[in-house]
C-alpha cells in the first residue's frame, strides 16, 4: 500500500556497530544498567569514573567504532516507586537535539532496553522520531528543512526484534505526525476547509471512507449546537465549518467498534465572551482533539486490524467573533432533543461535539460491542488538576464497569503517554441541570473552568446529557460505554510543539 501523509524519516535496520556508514552513535540508557555492547560499556563506565555527573548529564564521548563518537544521554537514576518510562523518551529527545547541534546527519541509535520497562526500546525510538519531526509549515516554507537527518540507523542485539520495532514505531510516528501537522499549524493553514483538503489527500484510495458535511442547512437540521458555534465563522468562506466522518471497516468479522469524536476548534477567540488579557494566544491548538482522532485513524489504516471497526467524527469549526455570533441566553434544541441554554460562548468545545456524539450514540445502538470516546482540549481545569503532560480519562457507568479507565491508564504507562483517572459524579450532572422553565441542560458555568469546582468533570456530564447518553447508563436496557478524554494538559501548549496525545495510548490499548 502506498504510504500517504507527512514525510517519514528514513530509518534502516542495522545489524552491526562496525558499519562505517554512520557519523555517530546515540545511546540512551540508565546509568545503573549493564550494557550488552562491551565497547559501549567500556566508554560509559570510563566516562562515569572520570565524571560521575554523567549519570544525569548528556555528553558526546569518543568510541573505538567506525562512527567515532557516542551521544550518551542518560536517563538518570529511575526511582523504584515513582519513576516511569518517560525518562527514556525525554532522554532520547535530548540526545537528538544535541546530535543535531553537533552536525550529526547519520546517527545510529543503539537500543539497550531496560528490565523494568517492556516498551523502553520502542519508547526510546519514538522519542528520537518525535525529535526528528519537522512541522508542516516549515516543510512548506523551506522543503530543504524537511529531513533533519539523512538516515537513522537502529540497532538492537536481536535483528528480528529490531525490524519489528522499526516497523511499529514508524507506523505510530506517522499517525503522530498527522496529528501534529493538523494540531501544530496556525489557524489559517489548518482552517476547517484546509483540514478537509489535507484529510482527502491523506485517505484517498486507502479504504478509509470519508464523508464531509459542509452545508449550513444540514448543520441547522442535524447539528444545531455545532451550527451555533459555526455561525460567526460561516460569514467567511475560508473559515466555514466542516464535520468530517472517517470510517474503517475491517476485513473480518467485527468484534469491537470504536467511535471517536474529536474537538477541532481551529481558533478559539472565546466568541462573544471574548478571551482577554492575552489568553487568546495559543488557541490554534484547540483543534488537537480532532487532530489526534485523525492521526489515530491513520494508524488504524496502516495496521489494518482484522476485527475492529473504527469511526471518527471531526467537528472542525472556528469560534469567531462578529455580528453573527451565538451569545449567552440562547436556548438551542440539540440533535438529541435536549433544550440547551448557552451560558458562556467560550465553552464551545462541548457544543461542537455534542451533536456528533449523539449521532454516534444512535449508530452505537446498532453496532457490535461499541465504545464511544470524545477527545478534546476542553478545560484549563484539567491542566490545573493534573499538570502538563497528562490526559484525563472519565468513564460513564458502563465504561467504568469494564475498567476502561484502568486499562487505558496501564496502556498509557507502557508507551509514555500517561493518563490520569477522574470520576464523573452526581454533582456534575446537577451543575448542568436546566435552571429555567423549558431548559433541560445549561451549557456551562458562567466563570471559566479554572474558577469553578469540578471544572473538568462538569463538561463530561454535559456531553452525556446533551447527547442523550444519560438514557444508556448501566441500568438501562441498552447500556453504552462512553469515555471522555480531556487532553488540554497533554496536547502541547505554545510555544512547545504539539504532542499528538493520546493516540499512542489508544494504539497501545486497542491496536498493538
Amino acid at each position: 500500500m502506498t504510504s500517504r501523509g507527512p514525510p517519514k524519516t528514513k530509518v534502516q535496520v542495522e545489524t552491526s556497530l562496525e558499519n562505517p556508514d554512520y557519523d555517530a552513535i546515540i545511546l540512551v540508557a540508565s546509568p545503573e544498567q549493564k550494557l550488552q555492547s562491551g565497547k559501549l560499556q567500556t566508554v560509559v563506565s570510563g566516562a562515569l569514573n572520570l565524571d560521575p555527573s554523567l549519570k544525569t548529564e548528556l555528553a558526546i564521548l569518543p568510541v573505538d567504532l567506525p562512527a567515532g563518537r557516542v551521544v550518551y544521554s542518560p536517563t538518570g537514576p529511575i526511582d523504584d516507586d515513582y519513576g516511569d518510562v518517560r525518562s527514556f523518551k525525554d532522554s532520547a529527545k535530548a540526545a537528538v537535539k544535541r546530535a543535531l547541534k553537533a552536525g550529526i546527519r547519520r546517527p545510529l541509535l543503539v537500543l539497550e532496553g531496560h528490565p523494568r520497562f517492556e516498551q523502553a526500546e520502542l519508547v526510546t525510538l519514538l522519542g528520537v522520531l518525535e525529535a526528528l519531526y519537522t512541522p508542516i509549515q516549515i516543510r512548506e516554507h523551506d522543503p530543504s528543512k524537511t529531513h533533519k537527518v539523512d538516515v537513522l540507523g537502529v540497532f538492537t542485539h536481536n535483528p528480528d526484534k529490531t525490524e519489528k520495532l522499526v516497523n511499529i514505531a514508524q507506523i505510530l510516528e506517522e499517525g503522530r505526525r498527522v496529528a501534529c501537522d493538523i494540531g501544530d499549524c496556525d489557524p489559517e493553514r489548518m482552517a476547517p476547509p484546509r483540514i478537509e483538503e489535507y484529510l482527502k489527500d491523506l485517505f484517498a484510495g486507502t479504504g478509509v471512507n470519508m464523508e464531509v458535511v459542509s452545508d449550513v442547512g444540514i448543520f441547522k437540521k442535524d447539528y444545531p449546537l455545532f451550527e451555533a458555534v459555526n455561525r460567526a465563522a460561516s460569514c467567511q468562506e475560508r473559515h466555514k465549518g466542516r464535520i468530517v466522518y472517517l470510517e474503517y471497516n475491517p476485513p473480518e468479522t467485527v468484534e469491537k467498534t470504536l467511535y471517536l469524536v474529536g474537538k477541532g476548534v481551529t481558533y478559539d477567540t472565546g466568541g462573544a465572551d471574548v478571551k482577554i488579557s492575552g489568553n487568546m494566544v495559543g488557541m490554534s491548538r484547540d483543534k488537537c482533539g480532532a487532530a489526534a482522532a485523525a492521526g489515530f485513524m491513520h494508524i488504524v489504516r496502516l495496521l489494518q486490524p482484522k476485527n475492529i471497526k473504527v469511526v471518527v467524527g471531526l467537528s472542525l469549526v472556528r469560534n469567531s467573533i462578529g455580528s453573527n455570533s451565538y451569545v449567552a441566553d440562547e436556548v438551542i434544541t440539540a440533535r438529541s432533543g435536549a433544550r440547551v441554554r448557552v451560558v458562556n460562548t467560550d465553552a464551545e468545545g462541548r457544543m461542537v461535539m455534542a451533536d456528533v456524539l449523539c449521532k454516534f450514540k444512535e449508530a452505537a445502538l446498532r453496532a457490535v460491542n461499541p465504545h464511544i470516546f470524545t477527545i478534546a482540549t476542553l478545560t484549563g481545569h484539567a491542566c490545573r488538576t493534573v499538570g502538563l503532560g497528562y490526559t484525563i480519562i472519565m468513564d460513564n457507568g458502563p465504561a467504568r464497569n469494564v475498567n476502561t479507565n484502568r486499562i487505558l491508564q496501564e496502556a498509557s504507562e507502557k508507551i509514555a503517554d500517561p493518563f490520569e483517572i477522574s470520576t464523573i459524579r452526581r454533582e456534575d450532572f446537577a451543575n448542568h441541570k436546566g435552571i429555567m422553565e423549558g431548559d433541560d441542560v445549561i451549557q456551562s458555568q458562567a466563570k471559566p473552568s479554572i474558577q469553578v469546582s469540578r471544572g473538568h468533570q462538569g463538561p463530561a456530564a454535559f456531553l452525556i446529557m446533551a447527547s442523550g447518553l444519560e438514557k444508556h447508563g448501566s441500568g438501562s436496557s441498552q447500556p453504552l460505554k462512553y469515555s471522555h478524554l480531556d487532553i488540554a494538559a497533554s496536547s502541547g501548549d505554545l510555544p512547545n510543539p504539539a504532542t499528538g496525545s493520546p493516540i499512542l495510548a489508544l494504539a497501545q490499548a486497542y491496536l498493538l
